[in-house]
């Protein structure tokens, strides 16, 4: 038995589908979508006018949300965006700014000026997301400020009486690059470990974004096996997704980090094949960044028509394997019937 509050509840419910499965689309990307773009253009980052950057955001959600549970989006670029959802769909809105803090080592987050978990709820969020880059490994006075960052933020959803969603991806504090052998070796860890963290009562998370825990490129027998570097078999791999599902009683859904929609279509079968319980996705570029190079050559009505082809093509596939395999949110807690609902979180609690 679980206790959540009624506005955490309804937030919740907001973004899964009738089944309880999130099966959310995100389209939060700022700084990297603007690069992408302006090199599909042939252009500058500083041309990318913010009506390119609204009007690629619009055409993903009023195209793609019909097929989503929800959308993520950005108050600096996706609030017109969010008016053009489908009405089926819920809405997350982000919290940090792109990015993070560069003025500061550790990767510090950086958040939006002006903006609270209340402010997001005046602009129709129904839940808060916040990403956080995390490392277990990294020094422990920049994790701790980053916890501390996280319990405050924690706090300030339960006032607001509004679903916390926590993303995190991970790093190597002792380089730039996380394309490496090493890396994939030490990849189990950082996730793992990092949900472990951030599912303490402390940190009030209420649903956590989390990365697949295994870097496919280097997974023997996956599609995007280099063929050479090895960090573990399909057999590991299963042992890895079976100690992530073991490792929070807290709903999560998975990221796509960017992949290609098959990809992370194997990713997920993979899971499934596990045994994890996790309750859906919220899915970003594996379904629309083969878009960007379409926009930047035939313009909107160009993607719009490749979202309306190859884009809804994606989602729906993307849905057929949740459909096999995902779990309703609650389905972490025993059920609907073991969720009890209470009016409000007592937020000092």
């Amino acid at each position: 038995m679980v206790t959540i509050s009624e506005g955490k509840l309804k937030s919740i419910e907001a973004v899964a589908n009738q089944k309880g499965v999130i099966t959310a689309a995100a389209m939060d990307q700022r700084g990297s979508l603007q690069k992408s773009i302006a090199k599909a253009k042939g252009v500058t980052d500083k041309e990318v006018t913010r009506q390119m950057m609204e009007e690629f955001k619009i055409a993903v959600t009023r195209i793609l949300t019909p097929y989503a549970s929800a959308i993520l989006l950005d108050p600096e670029f996706g609030l017109p965006a969010s008016k053009a959802r489908s009405k089926n769909a819920g809405l997350l809105l982000a919290y940090e700014k792109t990015g993070y803090d560069a003025t500061m080592e550790g990767r510090i987050p950086d958040f939006l000026d002006g903006y609270s978990a209340k402010r997001l709820r005046q602009e129709g969020a129904d839940c808060v997301k916040v990403l956080l880059y995390y490392t277990p490994f990294d020094k422990p006075e920049v994790n701790a400020k980053k916890q501390e960052i996280m319990e405050r933020i924690g706090k300030e959803c339960a006032e607001e009486d509004i679903a916390f969603f926590l993303e995190f991806v991970g790093y190597d504090p002792k380089s730039n690059t996380t394309d490496t052998l090493e890396y994939a070796k030490l990849k189990p860890e950082i996730v793992i470990k990092s949900m472990e963290e951030f599912s303490k009562p402390k940190y009030k998370v209420d649903v956590l974004k989390v990365e697949i825990p295994v870097d496919v490129k280097y997974l023997k027998g996956s599609k995007a096996y280099n063929g050479s570097q090895m960090a573990y078999d399909w057999a590991q791999a299963k042992e890895i997704f079976k100690r992530q599902d073991k490792c929070t009683s807290l709903p999560f859904i998975y990221l796509s980090a960017g992949v290609s929609d098959e990809i992370f279509r194997e990713n997920l079968e993979l899971a499934i094949e596990a045994g994890v319980n996790f309750a859906g996705v919220l899915c970003g570029r594996a379904t629309w960044k083969d878009g960007i190079p379409v926009y930047g050559k035939e313009g909107l009505k160009g993607l719009e028509k490749w979202l309306l082809d190859r884009g809804v093509t994606n989602i729906q596939n993307l849905n057929k394997v949740l459909e096999k395999g995902a779990h309703p949110w609650h389905a972490r807690y025993g059920g609907r019937d073991k969720v009890q609902v209470r009016s409000k979180v007592p937020v000092g609690k």
